[in-house]
């Protein structure tokens, strides 16, 4: 049995609110509390420098000063003396049992280095002796750091360019493709014991030369004499996982002022989760979402694993998020007794309920760094499906609106409507680069100009003009037989409380998808989507014929030049028909960037239905299945669809509609016997999230910012408004941005509130 319930079950750190309501409602008699006092550690000296790649571990003591208190609510003993019994052993139990942040920390990041057979089997041209000067500078160019030598034949080629300014024109790349050797050390690395960075270009890894002195002297360099000019590989990639940061300083120079209080509690950093606290810090700075969890007065809720319940985890990151006890200026490292700064907080770490949201997802689970969006729209489908009985008010309603799809056939002109209800909206930030005669001339540090790409700044109205314009789809007309295709056009029909906006600046270089910083110009006046609102159905409009409006009918014909374009480089079939069916037949690039984006989708590689299926399955479904899924904000169309795909199994269907977000839905029992515009009347009636009233205006609230040429690497931070300010939410760091203007041009995803 664990130390931590033998006769101590409900041992709760530091909650003296809910303590008593927590052993009445769970019969437990008796408490610890454990009360943790940070030490102070005055540092005149700088802190030792990083060295390899580990994070060492401190121990409790060398930490903390701990004091503890047993209390027995069962004969309202506060302060029971621990001598007594087994009392002191149960209680250092409790004290040496890892708490599950300390079970699923990463401890140490350790990168084993092992050799290969390139460089075990090593052959070097004839020795010579290379003369100091000549190690001065690359071969091919002026570049003095950053510096490879080829241990086959002695020559010195730079680098690539490097995290942190370093430069590096890769001509010991060049080198390696034109001669073929594969080994090269990197002579700033060098140290007296006989460590370097080895690089073998073959196996492209960092590798282990055990004859790396005599492989050396071949060439007339004595390592003793060496001194380590500059970082390691190793330290470089520790400096960028540990101190990617956003700027921390105003224009003039100054530092941010930090702030604290309720709602200005930063989360700590757990390795690459920059991702998750920017995510969370914008949606508990809602209303919706504040109001939900942050429930101080209420009981504990009643579960018996707090760890795999995300209720519990999400309140427990509300309490400490917004009630302000854990906002304060972190102390316990005084550099400068006469240091005039107020330090950043601590943080919370919120390792419990990252593992929850992680369990049995293939990114998320790991420590590698993910998209903010993607984890978003994965929380947001947790939450909706964690609700507790009695069921609470689900806040992710408010991000919850209709879209209306418009569908007209180009030969006999019949249209169709279709519902769809989204949270969040995609728009694609168009790409126009600045001509270099119009670019303005930047200064590298080293007083050489660089040259930097420079975009047309692109207005917000533009990107939503490209979300909601007309585009043509290869579809087979149900009515006419026509293969002309259809126009389509999806436009608001209800408008969300909140509108989650994710702007894709993404092009594909070199076949890897690019981020570019194209400015997105979102001013302080109010956004307006009233243009954007769907008319509905037009007097004169011709509905198609009810007894052919069914998903099924519309059977899908793959663009096969687009395909023969896909296949060409290298995709399966299945596939580039997925993509092509998600991003509208027509654009093979388009299709070729989904497919970069859905590689890891489990369902990948499952056939893309169609058209057809579902009408091999009864289409008797149990209205009251409908109801039930329609409870959960999805349509009565999608939950008919879902129903027949899944066989009228109620929990398969929940997942998948979760899995298929863009389905058509059925609408073949909806028109009954009744009139074509009645069928289209009661379709639209039904209860759609949002709401359909003008003027829809909406103000920016939030915004999450993402620093670094790919969204699975880099640094993700939050700018949040309040009270007409805006304040940065960089990790741990709390301050106050005296100007978000700049950082909004480039935003990744928009938060707007409706006015």
């Amino acid at each position: 049995m664990s130390p931590c319930i033998l006769g101590l079950t409900g041992v709760l750190r530091a909650a003296k609110l809910n303590e008593r309501a927590a052993v009445q409602q769970r019969l437990n008699g008796t408490v610890l509390n454990i009360r943790r006092t940070r030490k102070k550690i005055k540092r005149d000296e700088p802190p030792q420098k990083i060295s390899k790649l580990a994070i060492a571990a401190e121990t409790e003591s060398d930490r903390y000063d701990t004091t503890t208190q047993v209390n027995c609510y069962e004969c309202d003993v506060q302060d029971v003396d621990k001598s007594s019994g087994k009392l002191s052993q149960m209680v250092e139990g409790v004290l040496k049992a890892n708490t599950f942040a300390r079970q699923e920390e990463v401890k140490a990041w350790e990168q084993e280095m092992t050799a290969c057979e390139h460089t075990l089997c090593l052959e070097q041209d004839a020795p010579r002796q290379i003369e100091s000067g000549d190690l001065g500078h690359c071969a091919d160019c002026d570049l003095k750091e950053n510096l490879w030598l080829c241990l086959t034949c002695g020559n010195l080629g730079c680098g690539r360019a490097q995290f942190g300014g370093i430069g590096g024109n890769s001509h010991g790349v060049a080198h390696t493709k034109s001669s073929g050797h594969p080994v090269a050390v990197k002579l700033g690395s060098l140290t007296a014991d006989g460590t370097a960075d080895i690089y073998c270009y073959s196996c492209d890894e960092e590798r282990v030369d055990p004859e790396l002195v005599s492989h050396l002297a071949h060439w007339g360099i004595n390592i003793a004499d060496r001194q380590k000019t500059e970082k390691s590989l190793t330290e470089m990639q520790i400096e960028q996982n540990l101190r990617w940061e956003f700027s921390m300083t105003t224009e003039d120079g100054r530092e941010m002022k930090p702030m604290f209080g309720p709602g200005f509690t930063g989360l700590k950093n757990l390795g690459n989760s920059c991702y998750l606290s920017s995510v969370l810090q914008s949606l508990f700075a809602m209303p919706e979402f504040s109001e939900r969890f942050f429930r101080p007065n209420d009981p504990p809720i009643t579960t018996e694993s707090p760890a795999e319940d995300l209720e519990t985890q999400l309140r427990k990151v509300a309490d400490g998020l917004l009630s302000g006890r854990y906002s304060k200026p972190d102390t316990d490292v005084v550099v400068s007794e006469d240091d005039p700064e107020v330090p950043h907080q601590k943080g919370l770490a919120p390792a419990m309920l990252k593992h929850l949201i992680g369990r049995g997802h293939g990114e998320f689970s790991t420590m590698r760094q993910q998209d903010a969006f993607e984890l978003l729209l994965h929380l947001l489908k947790l939450i909706t499906r964690a609700q507790h009985s009695p069921p609470l008010k689900d806040p992710v309603d408010s991000f919850r609106f209709a879209m209306e799809q418009r569908l007209q056939c180009m030969n006999c002109r019949k249209v169709r409507y279709r519902t769809e209800e989204e949270e969040n909206i995609t728009v694609v930030v168009p790409i126009k680069r600045i001509p270099e005669e119009a670019r303005m001339d930047v200064i590298s540090s080293e007083g050489k100009e660089k040259e930097v790409e420079e975009f047309e700044p692109v207005s917000m109205k533009q990107c939503l003009d490209i979300l909601t314009a007309d585009e043509v789809v290869e579809l087979t007309c149900p009515s006419c037989g026509s293969k002309d295709g259809f126009t389509k056009r999806k436009l608001f029909k209800t408008f969300p409380i909140v509108l989650a906006v994710n702007a894709h600046r993404f092009e594909i270089v070199n076949w890897v998808p690019t981020k570019q910083d194209v400015p997105l110009i979102v001013g302080d006046e109010a956004l307006s989507l009233d243009a954007y609102k769907s008319p509905g159905l037009q007097q004169g409009e011709e509905l198609l014929p009810e007894d052919n409006f069914t998903s099924s009918s519309f059977k899908f014909v793959p663009n096969e030049a687009a395909i023969s374009m896909l296949e060409g480089m290298g995709f399966p079939r299945i596939r580039c028909e997925k993509a092509l069916h998600a991003t509208g037949n027509s654009d093979g690039e388009a299709a070729m960037e989904w497919l970069f984006a859905h590689m890891e989708d489990p369902d990948i590689d499952i056939p893309l239905d169609l058209g057809g299926s579902a009408s091999a399955v009864s289409s008797t479904i149990d209205p009251a299945q409908i109801e039930n899924l329609a409870g959960m904000g999805f349509n009565a169309p999608q939950a008919r669809q879902a129903l027949k795909e899944t066989g009228g199994d109620v929990e398969r269907a929940v997942d998948w509609l979760f899995n298929h977000p863009d389905a058509a839905g059925d609408f073949g029992d909806d028109a009954g016997g009744s009139t074509k515009s009645e069928a289209y009347k009661e379709t639209t009636e039904k209860s759609l999230h949002g709401s359909s009233e003008l003027p829809a205006n909406f103000h920016l609230e939030s915004i999450v910012c993402h620093k670094g040429g790919s969204i699975h690497a880099g640094h993700y931070v939050a700018f949040i408004r309040k009270e007409n300010s805006w304040v940065l939410f960089n990790d741990e760091k709390v301050a106050q941005a005296p100007d978000a203007d700049q950082m909004r041009k480039f935003a990744y995803i928009y938060f707007f509130r409706r006015a």
